[in-house]
């Protein structure tokens, strides 16, 4: 027989202890609770192609870009830098509920496709996006051949 729940919050409870005994036969890296997904990394990552280049979407909120470091290596794109945690100062007199926002050095690297050139990269940060364009080589696009 399934056992009823009074309220959401004891659905809750009992979701979360189900999760923590699973935690412990099965240990993993990050933490997890049935409220908040762990995540990939920080920052989430978009990455596409159009027919002239490929294009890479960073979610950063709360990033200063003079922080960012960004280079193209060995056919990786490496995304670097640091946000600045909103927390207030060890001596204040504040509790913390729930602090779910990263904050720290973060590194992302992104596998680039052979046809990627690496001497035309792109990057601009706006309104909490980080968008870095790295164009496709000339001679990996197609193009028409005139028949004489």
């Amino acid at each position: 027989m399934i056992p009823m729940f009074r309220s959401s919050a004891d659905l809750f409870a009992e979701l979360n202890r189900m999760q923590s005994l699973l935690d412990q036969v099965f240990p993993t890296e990050t933490a997890s609770s049935i409220r908040s997904a762990a995540g990939a990394g920080f920052p989430v990552l978009n990455v596409g192609t159009t027919p002239g280049a490929i294009e890479v979407q960073a979610l950063a909120p709360g990033l200063d870009p003079a922080k960012l470091e960004i280079t193209v290596d060995r056919g990786l794109l490496v995304i670097a830098g640091e946000r600045a945690s909103q927390l207030p100062a060890e001596g204040e007199r504040l509790g913390v509920y729930a602090n779910e926002r990263f904050s720290g050095s973060f590194r992302r690297v992104v596998s680039l496709p052979e046809d990627a050139d690496a001497g035309r990269v792109d990057a601009t940060y706006r309104d909490g996006v980080l968008r870095i364009t790295v164009a496709k080589r000339a001679s990996s696009l197609p193009r028409r051949i005139e028949v004489n």
